[in-house]
């Protein structure tokens, strides 16, 4: 491991906002002052005039490997994760084979180890059949357990009584859950088959997979954890009626917490006239008053995390029916722009964007040493210059599938660099293959 000293950075963390220099040695942030130029680095970055953030913890990405990797690949959207300010991630179960055993769980880590460019974590998925491995599970194995309550890629629908009574009891960690009421979206599908046929505009997916199928679902998750005293983490809210299921107040004090996905903050039904299926996915994108309502909660502390649910698909199956064109979004790769972006239009301010993508993340989820700029933590670190645009159709697009929602957008932020465990991940442009992110540590 090399030395690295930062200098003249506007340091955004723990609420505040100061000019520090980092001194970086072993991979690990060794020093903070007003002035380290004294300290013995091998390599000296003057970041005046730009903002040194925690890295991004994205607690919810799916990055296809094993078994999908036409559409991506550990290596390849780990890339783009790094592109992106992205220096962890939780990785999803619904690969083939599911990760619904240690085994399968294990193998992921083997791979992410040789392949990803970023830190990682993977979840446990749960199924109607594997409650006895879930209980057996070493909470330091997994991120979390992950329980599909709403079917969605990858046919992992948990819908047995029984089984989710027993996943809210006895899970030994916490449970994240996709929430959609599957009966309501098929009687929906059903309802627009008979009007449309297989021709479904795609503006009506957000009346097909509805709000009221949304919160049908996430009510029932918000009982069950109240009922079991389960520590609960429901995934990706896109409406407004949700935010009455959740309260304010510090993290410490929850059992049940919120997040919210860049996608959802930024698209609304009026999009889907000119993206189309590029912006399909689950649950929906709905309502601008919805939009706002979410973004409001994140300022309110209704919502405590802000993550991508990074789901790339080929721009081929994109291409086609309502009912054939799949369901996600390739967004690591822009998601800290697209959050910069809520602060220059005055939504969000930078020491907010920063507790809800790093400190709540590293807190909620227990992790060892990450998410924060404190001496002795792994210096997982992102620049960024507030004032250099980024242009997305000009950029090079790392994740596989070669393409991005926000196609023709301009940013008015970008990445200047990204340090994974010390090391330069990303800067100029240009992603260091060279680098391996770590396996993520739990204090639990």
């Amino acid at each position: 491991m090399t030395s690295l000293l930062i200098t003249n950075a506007l340091v955004v963390n723990e609420g505040t906002l100061r000019e520090l220099d980092v001194y970086i040695d072993d991979g690990r942030i060794a020093k903070l002052g007003a002035d380290l130029s004294s300290q013995p680095a091998d390599r000296v970055i003057d970041a005046t005039g730009k903002h040194l953030l925690p890295g991004m913890i994205d607690d919810q990405v799916h990055f296809r490997e094993p078994g999908l990797t036409h559409k991506g690949e550990i290596a390849t959207e780990s890339a783009a994760a790094v592109a992106g300010g992205i220096t962890s991630y939780f990785e999803m179960p619904n690969v083939n084979p599911l990760t619904i055993n240690r085994e399968a769980l294990e193998d992921k880590y083997q791979r992410a180890a040789q392949k990803s460019l970023a830190n990682f974590a993977f979840y446990l998925g749960a199924s109607n059949d594997n409650l006895e491995n879930i209980k057996s599970l070493d909470p330091k194995a997994a991120c979390g357990i992950k329980v599909f309550m709403g079917a969605s890629t990858g046919n992992m629908l948990v819908d047995k009584p029984e089984i989710l009574e027993g996943i809210f009891q006895y899970a030994p960690t916490i449970v994240v859950t996709h929430c959609e009421d599957t009966p309501m979206i098929k009687a929906n599908e059903d309802q627009y088959r008979e009007q449309y046929g297989e021709d479904i505009p795609m503006s009506c997916h957000p009346l097909i997979r509805s709000q009221e199928a949304c919160y049908k679902s996430s009510s029932f998750a918000v009982e069950l954890a109240k009922r079991f005293d389960t520590r609960l983490h429901v995934l990706h809210l896109t409406t407004e009626k949700e935010m009455a299921l959740f309260r304010a107040g510090p993290l410490a004090e929850k059992r049940v917490t919120a997040e919210a996905c860049v996608h959802h903050l930024f698209f609304s039904e009026e999009d889907y006239e000119a993206k189309g299926s590029l912006i399909k996915c689950n649950p929906a994108v709905k309502k601008a008053s919805d939009r706002q309502a979410i973004l409001d909660a994140i300022n309110s502390d209704l919502i405590d995390v802000v993550a991508t649910d990074h789901a790339p698909h080929t721009w081929d199956e994109k291409q086609g029916t309502y009912f054939k064109a799949p369901a996600g979004l390739p967004l690591v790769q822009h998601a800290v722009v697209s959050m910069l972006e809520h602060y220059h239009r005055g939504q969000f301010s930078l020491e907010t964007i920063v507790q809800k993508t790093s400190h709540n993340v590293a807190q909620l989820f227990q992790i060892e040493n990450r998410g924060y700029i404190r001496e002795g933590y792994w210096a997982d670190l992102t620049l960024v210059d507030l004032n250099a645009p980024t242009v997305v159709d000009d950029q090079k697009l790392y994740s596989k599938c070669g393409w991005s929602p926000f196609g023709g957008y301009i940013f008015k932020s970008s990445i200047v660099a990204t340090l994974v465990n010390g090391e330069v991940a990303f800067e100029a442009g240009k992603v260091n293959q060279s680098v391996r992110g770590a396996r993520i540590a739990f204090e639990r």
